[in-house]
């Protein structure tokens, strides 16, 4: 396939387990950013802030954004994103967390 055959478009896959040590601290964080969002509408604002300080995942949610991890990268304009979080049992020697298999798998529909 030759350059101008090929998409610009480029879909990145990012998938993360991240411990949290201070639930307090992540859900003021969140609160935080909450109150410096000026575009948020009140009554979403409230929602917002009921959901983070009942839901570490939500207020990870919140605090992690698309547009930061990429809006630094020369070349590059974030064109879709969504994200989602969620609390899972973590076992880091279960095979189910082996973050490579996808890979091996999306290897394996190549050839």
């Amino acid at each position: 396939m030759s350059v101008e055959e090929t998409s610009r478009f480029v879909r990145l896959r990012v998938e993360l387990v991240l411990e949290v040590q201070d639930e307090g601290g992540l859900s003021k964080a969140a609160l935080r950013r909450l109150a410096q969002d000026p575009e948020l509408p009140e009554e979403e604002r409230a929602q917002a802030e009921a959901a983070v300080t009942q839901d570490t995942a939500e207020a990870l949610a919140y605090l992690v954004d698309p547009f930061d991890l990429v809006s630094e990268v020369p070349g590059v304009e974030l064109q879709q994103a969504s994200w989602s979080s969620e609390r899972v049992d973590y076992d880091p020697d279960s095979p189910d967390w082996d973050l490579d298999e996808e890979d091996e798998e999306d290897d394996a529909d190549d050839e």
